[in-house]
């Protein structure tokens, strides 16, 4: 009878013990998986080296244009909106995005970030307090330090595709972001050029109208900043950059290609999915938009999003054109984000993964079976002991 009050008096002792442990336990897990690892992870990328000495002619590049310019690109961010969802995955993914870009921003510390599109998921159903609400929403989860610039390219689900972009979802997308249809932006001696990618579809419609002139006459100012331009009075109309380098294109569509095939990134599409043929001006630019960018831009890289998978492309004139894929887990088990050094005649991409979700999970099932079958071996270790401690006194 004293043996067995013993006993239950130092059973409560370590059922609360156990207890305590247990949820230190289950709390170290958390943190774990949803703080450490995401330090652990991105840790692992790297800004890209880049040859800031003598360019491809040769020649040396003036001071002032040689400072490289890190930029952070990220793609299809698709913040939740009342429609589709329930407030857990909500909060899930946006913690999760929060996370990793808070994260690669503490670490990287880029100079610019750029946006790919489709930035919410609803953005082409929400009425202007919605909308709103969206923008607080970005500004939240997506700020970044004083002085770092932010370029976004608009999305489909941001303001519809082509056939539903109203002038007033464009209008207030542009005027949140501070962008239009074709936006020139000049940082360190780099040209940046965001294209809205439904307004490419060079069908007449107005906002397809206004995109082509204001392509036009951002390639005739490149023309005349190089000095090919037919009279010295159209350049004084245009007006001349600070200084011409081959610009760097950005926007949400990919350009022409037929499907991801060819694709060959750790992030690409499913294999299922590579050999989807592209129907254009719906997973990619149409072919004859495709040629009048390149034609008038004459781009030395761009940068896409749209499919949520990543790939690697090469265009005519040895192009190249990385397609994002999206940052969210709700459409990617592993995202990712691209790192990029440019200077006005170079630059230099990596790829930086972000943690599996399959793992993320994976942790938190084996993690609380361990914790739990653990202290359960402690238990059972204690009866052990106890007993037999007892039978030799």
């Amino acid at each position: 009878m004293v043996l067995t009050r013993q006993f239950f008096i130092y059973y409560r002792k370590l059922d609360r013990s156990k207890s305590v442990s247990l949820a230190l336990s289950i709390c170290l897990l958390i943190l774990y998986c949803e703080v450490i690892v995401y330090y652990l992870v991105i840790l692992q990328c790297t800004w890209p080296e880049i040859n800031r000495g003598l360019e491809g002619d040769g020649t040396i590049d003036p001071p002032d244009e040689r400072l490289p310019l890190r930029m952070m690109l990220l793609a299809d961010t698709h913040l939740l909106g009342p429609k589709t969802g329930n407030w857990f995955d909500k909060l899930r993914r946006e913690w999760q995005m929060y996370r990793a870009f808070q994260t690669a921003m503490l670490i990287h510390k880029p100079d610019a970030v750029a946006f790919l599109g489709d930035i919410f998921d609803e953005g082409h159903f929400s009425d202007d307090w919605q909308f709103k609400r969206y923008m607080e929403r970005f500004y939240d989860l997506f700020y970044v330090p004083e002085g770092t610039r932010v370029l976004t390219a608009v999305g489909n689900h941001d303001v519809g595709f082509h056939y539903r972009m109203f002038r007033h979802f464009t209008e207030r997308f542009d005027s949140g972001f501070n962008t239009s249809s074709v936006q020139l932006t000049v940082l360190n001696g780099n040209i940046f050029v965001t294209i809205n990618s439904m307004a490419m579809h060079g069908d007449g419609c107005n906002f397809c109208q206004e995109a082509e002139y204001r392509l036009d006459r951002l390639s005739k100012m490149m023309q005349c900043s190089q000095g090919q331009a037919t009279t010295a009075k159209q350049c004084e109309r245009m007006g001349n950059l600070p200084g011409y380098s081959r610009p760097i294109l950005l926007q949400h569509f990919p350009l022409y290609r037929t499907s991801d095939a060819s694709c060959t990134e750790p992030d690409a599409a499913p294999a299922p999915e590579k050999h989807v043929k592209f129907r254009e001006k719906w997973e990619c630019l149409s072919k004859a938009a495709t040629r009048k960018l390149l034609r008038k831009l004459k781009p030395r890289v761009a940068f896409s999003g749209h499919t949520h998978h990543g790939c690697l492309v090469v265009h005519e004139d040895d192009i190249p054109e990385w397609t994002l894929p999206s940052f969210s887990w709700r459409n990617k088990n592993n995202p990712s984000f691209a790192l990029a050094v440019f200077t006005p005649t170079n630059f230099s991409v990596n790829k930086c993964y972000l943690p599996l979700e399959s793992t993320v999970i994976n942790t938190y099932v084996l993690g609380t079976a361990a914790c739990v079958v653990g202290w359960y071996i402690v238990f059972l270790w204690y009866i052990v002991f106890f007993f037999s401690h007892a039978a030799k006194s």
